[in-house]
């Protein structure tokens, strides 16, 4: 079975930077599109960004351009690159792998391949 392990959470400051990072055990991140989701306490999971195969992104409206999503296909690896951190960002984050190579969705359905989660915290 894939295993993901998140890491590279933590506490910031408002408006601070952090990269998390996704280590897959398979070489599954250059054929299958890959995407972060995120919870807060209280709510639901959200998509937060997705990159497919052919290294397409999409990201959720609600990121205004702060995120970035790339992959090392090389080192099996997904990052999420978070910029200007606010408050609201606070949340489990959670790396995930889709059945598809084309998968350019934020519904969690799509993704059969989950992680544990990193938590980050942002303080104003």
């Amino acid at each position: 079975q894939v295993r993901l392990v998140e890491s590279g959470g933590g506490s910031v400051q408002a408006g601070g930077s952090l990269r998390l990072s996704c280590a897959v055990s398979e070489s599954i991140v250059s054929r299958y599109s890959m995407a972060w989701f995120r919870q807060a306490p209280g709510k639901g999971r959200e998509g937060v960004a997705v990159i497919d195969s052919l290294d397409r992104t999409m990201y959720s409206d609600s990121m205004n351009g702060r995120f970035t999503i790339s992959k090392d296909n090389a080192k099996n690896t997904l990052y999420l690159h978070m910029n200007s951190l606010k408050p609201e960002d606070t949340a489990m984050y959670y790396c995930a792998a889709a059945s598809g190579a084309l998968v350019l969705s934020l519904r969690a359905e799509y993704f059969a391949n989950w992680g544990q989660g990193t938590q980050v915290t942002v303080s104003s």
